[in-house]
């Protein structure tokens, strides 16, 4: 990662350019918003005239159920913060002015990203962003700051959202009939829409890099340039919802989930590297393969803490589908130089020297994810790790630890994990867990068609 790029772009907005673009007749609609636990979008649309006389200044109110739903948004018990007995109350939606920005896609539409807070004015622990930003002031405390790229991949499919629903997600078209990693000529076909991203998100003042196919049928994956952690973090949950509300009006649909199908999954690998109050790049050194012993500490700390920690790299029954040998997504808690067989893959030198943490998949919580390896490094850092030697060759075939392969099985590691109690707090992990019990529960309730093609006819 070299010198920082400037954080202002063209979609930006500060309050007295929303004003203008306001009294212009440009923007009537405010998207006031915040990423809830299963990593959506969620929030409401305000008008532009109240943003300005109260929202702006003073927030806006919603339902604390949207930290306590499951995937379809019903109401489930287990959480600490909202229930029947609490009354279901409201929290504060709290705009982050630094957030506010246009939403090329939507007509006469700017948005902002909010922090989550109780009536007293005290951060909601449980939001994702909450749980961000206090590993970010741990780092501060240190004088590091962080730096973040996430690398989102989706499936692209020729039906739209509504007729993908009607049909039951079976018997859809993929974009593309073969594989296109890197390919031109078939990825060509979805340039109409992939374009229409990539200006769409430029245009909300995001940096968009290019676009690539990826192996799956339809995959592609489009990069943005690396920016400060939350920054990064907020621009995924935009660009993410932005994509498929883009898609949508394409007639198509598009998927971010972990595991599609039997070929390869979605990834999200996230690259971070920390570096000091002065932009002097702390991870690179004098030491061995030209690390730091903060580097060296830092990564250490990742291996140590990778199993403990890996719900919050995938949060769903589906993202354990995805860690697959030989389909580079995967298995191995190691770490190489360039090795895409590990978990962990050190690339770049000097201010570019970085870790790619290739666990996450693309349904993952990104606000939650770098919070774990920012929690993972500073482990590594506090206990003075010692780090073990690069992997060379397949470390799929190796005697390395894995990752863990069911949601069940992270989730009690993480129940029992002594780094994230530290790290988040009791009453973080309590709420977390409660989301993988719901989602397990589910899932164990369910009857798949697997079974039925299975056991109707020859059981």
């Amino acid at each position: 990662m070299a010198a920082s790029p400037p954080d202002v772009r063209s979609g930006n907005l500060t309050m007295g350019e929303l004003e203008q673009r306001i009294r212009s007749g440009e923007i009537d609609t405010v998207i006031v918003a915040f990423t809830d636990m299963q990593g959506r979008l969620v929030g409401k649309r305000v008008s532009a005239r109240l943003f300005l006389e109260e929202v702006g200044a003073h927030g806006a109110e919603c339902c604390n159920y949207l930290l306590a739903v499951d995937v379809e948004m019903n109401t489930v018990g287990g959480y600490a913060i909202s229930s029947w007995e609490r009354g279901y109350g409201d929290m504060v939606m709290r705009p982050d002015l630094g957030t506010l920005r246009l939403a090329p896609w939507l007509p006469g539409t700017a948005m902002v990203i909010a922090d989550l807070e109780n009536h007293d004015g005290e951060p909601v622990a449980p939001s994702p962003r909450a749980i961000l930003r206090r590993q970010i002031d741990r780092l501060a405390e240190r004088g590091l700051v962080p730096y973040v790229g996430t690398e989102l991949e989706f499936i692209v499919f020729d039906d739209g959202y509504r007729e993908a629903w009607r049909k039951g997600y079976r018997d859809l078209t993929p974009a593309s009939d073969y594989n296109i990693d890197y390919a031109l000529m078939a990825s060509t076909r979805m340039e109409p829409l992939l374009r229409d991203i990539r200006v769409s998100m430029d245009g909300a003042g995001m940096y968009c890099e290019g676009v690539k196919g990826e192996c799956n049928l339809g995959q592609q994956e489009i990069a943005f340039r690396y920016a400060h952690a939350l920054a990064t973090c907020d621009n995924h949950s935009i660009y993410k919802n932005g994509a498929k509300e883009i898609a949508d009006r394409h007639g198509k649909s598009l998927t971010f989930m972990a595991k599609f199908n039997e070929r390869e999954g979605n990834s999200c690998h996230i690259h971070l590297s920390v570096r000091g109050l002065d932009g002097s790049p702390v991870m690179a050194g004098d030491g061995p393969h030209g690390f730091s012993p903060l580097m060296e500490h830092w990564l250490a700390g990742q291996l140590a803490a990778m199993r403990e920690l890996t719900l919050f790299f995938a949060p769903a029954i589906n993202s354990y589908k995805r860690y697959v040998e030989g389909s580079f997504a995967p298995t191995a808690i190691a770490w190489g130089f360039d090795n895409r067989t590990c978990a962990l893959r050190v690339v770049g030198h000097g201010h570019s020297l970085r870790i790619e943490n290739r666990v996450p998949g693309g349904d993952v919580n990104q606000y939650l994810a770098t919070a774990a390896i920012i929690a993972a490094g500073l482990h590594g850092i506090e206990q003075q790790l010692t780090l073990e030697e690069a992997f060379a060759g397949n470390a799929y075939g190796s005697d390395k630890p894995r990752v863990p392969s069911t949601l069940r099985d992270a989730a009690e590691l993480f129940a029992g994990s002594q780094i994230a109690r530290e790290a988040f707090g009791q009453d973080v992990v309590d709420h977390y867990l409660n989301m993988a019990r719901v989602e397990q529960q589910a899932y164990d309730a369910a009857v798949t068609d697997w079974e039925r093609f299975r056991g109707f006819e020859r059981f």
